[in-house]
């Protein structure tokens, strides 16, 4: 339980914001206090909206001083139930917002944390360059948020996660000190690395206010397309080839299931599933090269080396960008399609790559035997074994006595990825959700050494103390 925030620290801290960096407005508050999914609500004594990191140290040195919790929040994405508060005061980025440089000699864009993605991408785009990570959500997820939960997307394949993306961070501590850490170096041997602690740390560390990231050259060709299959061991197989045939200029490479394009065909407008033949697998590739022209050529070659070898049955190579879009629209749409469907129990998780087509089958086999006529809609990342592994309830059935099997659910599944030395979160963090349940599968040896991080840094535990170890 969350104790009650003083009057007098409430007071103290509108003092430090000012009239425009704060809000009790119930109106203002309520969107901020639930997750997408309606799955995660909370509350706050006190919106803190800074709109410099002055403001965030002096609004986490007065928490820290009188022991009271903050929860650091971005653009509110997240999946895990994390960035929610339940009583702490709710420290939101959304002021800070400024593109403090872009530098095309060191590949750099430095930005603030609560730049969404869509602005970093259009910050980058206009000094010739990109910010190569991608995802459905680019229009409200922050920078913050980004890197606090060491978010991959659909390019990892390529260029990794937020931790290869990140080359120097800005952060206010838990004693209200700031880290001006914001450096440009590809090489730096001097020690503990700070920010790859603060990577992935869900906020629990302190919060990040700006960061310095790696740009990538903008490609001159860029190519989709979509490849029937008829199992996750030829798409693997796919994968493999692609990645020979292609010299490493695969992008993305994803797998949905059956039950997904039917979803996203039914549900969402404008959708149509473009290839003739209706296969339990689908997978959207995506090659991108610096030569003009290479990647439809390289696609095409592929796909047609795929056909005559047996690993696909049929292909849709889009003709124009906006085929391209719409073909990224069944991927992207999944979660979208799947709402109407009633209750899901969602599962962010990774294996290696090797045991992606094990999972599937077998997990598949263990549900659907153990919940008669629940439907399996899997789809994600395949290139980096990355698979969101979503159960709907039957058709017509009973959807509170679905949502109630959820936890059940979720300890088979992730058992299972356990067994096969998996993650039970890939990409989304465990949050709320999931810090307890990650007990049951971490080290003793790792847990220990974790919590001693925290302690060292955070031994009032302030920083969203209900999230991780």
């Amino acid at each position: 339980m969350i104790a009650r925030v003083p009057e007098d620290v409430l007071t103290r801290l509108k003092a430090v914001l000012g009239p425009d960096g704060w809000s009790e407005d119930p109106d203002r508050l309520a969107p901020k206090l639930v997750e997408w999914r309606e799955r995660w609500h909370g509350e706050t004594p006190l919106l803190a909206l800074p709109a410099s990191t002055a403001q965030v140290a002096a609004v986490i040195g007065l928490c820290a001083e009188a022991s009271v919790a903050v929860t650091p929040q971005g653009g509110n994405t997240g999946l895990v139930g994390g960035q929610i508060p339940q009583g702490e005061i709710l420290l939101s980025t959304d002021r800070l917002r400024a593109v403090r440089d872009v530098d095309r000699l060191d590949d750099v864009l430095v930005a603030e944390a609560g730049l969404t993605l869509a602005e970093t991408h259009a910050a980058a785009q206009a000094a010739g360059r990109r910010f190569p990570l991608d995802l459905a959500s680019e229009g409200s997820a922050t920078l913050g948020g980004l890197i606090s939960t060491n978010a991959g997307g659909t390019a990892v394949l390529r260029y990794g996660t937020m931790r290869g993306l990140v080359l120097g961070l800005e952060a206010v501590l838990p004693d209200g000190s700031v880290w001006n850490g914001l450096k440009r170096l590809r090489k730096d041997n001097t020690g503990y690395d700070l920010k790859q602690m603060l990577i992935g740390a869900e906020g629990t560390l302190g919060v990040v206010t700006a960061a310095a990231l790696r740009l990538a050259p903008i490609l001159a060709s860029r190519a989709v397309a979509l490849a029937a299959v008829t199992s996750p061991r030829l798409a693997i197989e796919l994968l493999v080839l692609a990645k020979a045939e292609t010299g490493g200029e695969v992008e993305a490479f994803e797998l949905i299931s059956r039950l997904g394009v039917e979803l996203a065909t039914r549900h969402l407008p404008g959708l149509r599933d473009p290839l003739e033949t209706a296969t339990p697998w689908v997978v959207l590739i995506e090659i991108a090269s610096a030569r003009a022209g290479a990647a439809e050529a390289a696609l095409e070659a592929l796909l047609s080396q795929a056909l005559e070898s047996g690993l696909i049955v049929d292909a849709a190579l889009a003709q124009s960008g906006e085929q391209a879009k719409a073909f990224w629209a069944l991927r992207e749409g999944q979660s979208a399609a799947q709402k109407p469907e009633g209750p899901a129990w969602k599962h962010d998780v990774s294996v290696p790559i090797s045991s992606i087509a094990d999972f599937l089958e077998t997990a598949s086999a263990t549900l659907v035997d153990r919940y008669p006529g629940v439907r399996i809609d899997a789809f994600g990342h395949l290139g980096d074994g990355n698979i969101h592994f979503d159960i709907l309830g039957p058709v017509g059935g009973d959807a509170a006595r679905h949502a109630s099997a959820r936890d059940d659910g979720a300890r088979v599944v992730h058992d299972l990825v356990h067994a096969m030395g998996g993650s039970i979160s890939a990409e989304h963090g465990l949050g709320s959700m999931k810090t307890a349940e990650a007990l049951l599968y971490k080290s003793p040896v790792e847990v220990a050494a974790q919590r001693a991080l925290r302690l060292a840094l955070d031994p009032k535990r302030i920083m969203n103390p209900r999230v991780l170890f």
